[in-house]
């Protein structure tokens, strides 16, 4: 299975921010190590295949995606740490900096590709719910790369602690009611819904910032390259000759805005096309959260879409999938980023309409 292991790599506490110059040479040295690299040795002698591989450097550190194949998602977690570990350690200028997160994000499209290309009678089922219904049916197996009971009781726990982190929608929103009559799911079942919506917002501004990085080594669009892309492989893929760095950037500013406005007491409702859109990966990422920790009851999915049905004013947004005769994508992207009304906010960046998202590549 093709896992994306996220590492961050902090500068040494009390080391002075990297500048431009500092930051494209910590580039080039992890970049001529991790090329030389076809395959990582993995616990036991296991040999893990690294696929791809992502740097982004930025002021205070890296944020490195590693895309492995190995049998398990702990054998692909730790393999990546070893391998960051002893870059790090053979790079003079490097050896005193600290790996602060290992972990493994399951991109829904790399998820579901895994399980379509299984086969057999033990192969899982693509629903969701179906998947977590077979998880708590079937205790797991020891060795099998499953999570222990231990690990699901934590992310349980931190995913409910996170709810009330998430001001702007109460329990209700999830389906929630102190009334009997009215309430559609227990109260676990929303704060693991609502506390999973926190986590992922980290998840999905993390994977634009590594997309950014992506295309701006790769581009100059998506549509003129093979790279992959966390978020921007998700779009409307007819818009793709527009997706740029300049838009890239302008969809990352939105997305820190809108998740931003999540943990405020008043959202207001996507304000834009392109916050439509980022909810709709929010809530995406969200759900594979909480399936990937076994937490995926039905009732946490219905609490999901219980807030899904309630947050968005309508499905329009989705018409932009929908394939022209021709081909031809209809529309601009920069218009995704004007205001649904005059109550409504956009970022000063991310509404600066130049009338053209092209930019030129050095």
């Amino acid at each position: 299975m093709t896992y994306a292991v996220t590492v961050d790599v902090d500068l040494p506490k009390g080391a002075p921010e990297l500048d431009v110059l500092q930051r494209e040479g910590v580039g080039f040295l992890l970049r001529k190590g991790l090329d030389s690299i076809a395959a990582i040795e993995g616990p036991d002698g296991m040999e893990v295949d690294l696929v791809d591989d992502v740097i982004a450097v930025h002021p205070a550190g890296v944020l490195l995606k590693l895309f492995v194949d190995a049998p398990a998602l702990e054998f692909a977690e730790d393999a990546a740490r070893e391998v960051v570990a002893e870059l790090l350690e053979r790079s003079e200028p490097l050896a005193d900096w600290e790996i602060t997160r290992c972990g493994v994000e399951l991109h829904p499209d790399l998820l579901q590709e895994s399980l379509d290309a299984a086969d057999g009678p033990d192969a899982p089922p693509a629903d969701p719910a179906e998947r977590a219904r077979r998880h708590a049916a079937v205790e797991p197996a020891t060795g099998s790369g499953r999570l222990d009971r231990d690990e699901v009781d934590a992310m349980r726990s931190t995913l409910r602690a996170l709810a009330p982190t998430q001001r702007a929608f109460p329990l209700e929103a999830f389906g929630h009611h102190e009334d009997e009559e009215e309430r559609i799911v227990s109260r676990e079942a929303a704060e693991i819904a609502a506390g999973a919506v926190v986590y992922a917002i980290d998840l999905l501004v993390d994977e634009l910032f590594t997309d950014l990085a992506g295309l701006e080594e790769d581009g100059p669009t998506v549509a003129e390259t093979d790279a992959p892309f966390m978020v921007l492989d998700d779009l409307p893929p007819q818009f793709a000759l527009q997706y740029t760095v300049l838009f890239v950037r302008r969809l990352t500013v939105t997305a820190v805005t809108m998740t931003g406005r999540l943990t405020q007491p008043h959202f207001g409702g996507p304000s834009c096309v392109a916050e439509e859109l980022l909810l709709k990966f929010l809530l995406a990422q969200a759900e594979v959260t909480a399936d990937l920790y076994e937490l995926l009851s039905d009732e946490v999915e219905t609490a999901l879409q219980v807030f899904a049905d309630g947050v968005f004013e309508d499905l329009d947004h989705d018409w932009l999938y929908t394939p022209t005769a021709d081909g031809v994508a209809k529309g601009a992207v920069q218009d995704w980023f004007i205001p649904f009304g005059d109550e409504r906010y956009v970022h000063p960046y991310a509404a600066n309409d130049d009338g053209d998202d092209e930019e030129p590549l050095d």
